[in-house]
């Protein structure tokens, strides 16, 4: 599909700021769409933002919101209708790796279904009246850790597990009016999993280990689910819902040792 195959839609990217979200709301601008993203960083400390808001300066909006605020998601919605009047697509991406172990603190496990898992129910909510008139699409980002996980990974996992029925309900729910899909990635090349890696002993090692556990012999990149979400944003992925699809490169077909 071309840029001239279709009206630009209005979609909603949230973690638009780095990574994944990045990726996600530079695949749909240069579909031809007009993207409003979020993230919790200003415009000013965001520079993958700015280098969107120089590059399409009709198409590209940013908004500095604290998605586990449901005050602050209110808001933004508020703001987006009114200054659009529509919303075609929400992609609810925003999210963060709360690795802190199963006897996590209180505060860490509060932290943790805020952010993973109440503000993609709450968005979704909010978005609710607009994606019923344009018949639109919810695309809730989850993870390949709420199909099996790593020691260490808790509470992180616990809430991603919890999007797959959040995927189900609302199409249980709202599916006449608006589609829902999941979508799992497993290891990304962002410089959130760079981190990950960086906090081994040995850094390298530990991203060469992790590769060799990929049957396809790499790791994922943030375009490759940018290009997934703009698939299933279309009408040809209609027949699409209800469902989490994972891509982690076949991981999780192989038996670890």
């Amino acid at each position: 599909m071309t840029t001239s195959d279709h009206s630009p839609r209005v979609v909603i990217v949230t973690g638009a700021s780095q990574g994944i979200g990045h990726a996600i709301a530079q695949t749909f601008l240069n579909h031809g769409d007009i993207v409003i993203g979020c993230a919790f960083s200003s415009p000013e400390n965001a520079p993958h933002a700015q280098e969107l808001l120089a590059q399409y300066p009709e198409k590209f909006f940013y908004f500095s919101v604290d998605i586990t605020q449901t005050e602050s998601i209110a808001g933004f919605i508020s703001d987006v209708e009114s200054r659009f009047g529509r919303l075609d697509v929400l992609v609810s991406n925003a999210g963060k790796n709360v690795f802190k172990g199963i006897d996590c603190e209180l505060e860490d496990w509060h932290h943790n279904l805020d952010l993973n898992l109440r503000s993609h129910w709450y968005i979704a909510k909010c978005c609710r009246e607009m994606l019923e008139k344009s018949k639109g699409v919810i695309l809730v980002m989850t993870s390949n850790h709420a199909f099996s996980t790593m020691p260490g990974c808790a509470p992180y996992n616990i809430t991603k597990r919890a999007l797959l029925s959040l995927v189900q309900s609302l199409t249980i729910e709202w599916g006449r009016a608006i589609r829902t899909v999941g979508i799992a990635p497993g290891f990304i090349d962002t410089a959130g999993n760079q981190v990950w890696f960086d906090s081994h002993e040995d850094g390298e090692k530990s991203r060469q280990d992790t590769i060799r556990k990929h049957p396809v012999g790499r790791i994922g990149t943030s375009e490759e689910v940018g290009e997934l979400c703009l698939y299933l944003a279309s009408p040809v992925a209609g027949f699409i819902a209800g469902t989490t699809i994972v891509m982690d490169g076949g991981r999780s077909a192989l038996m670890q040792d």
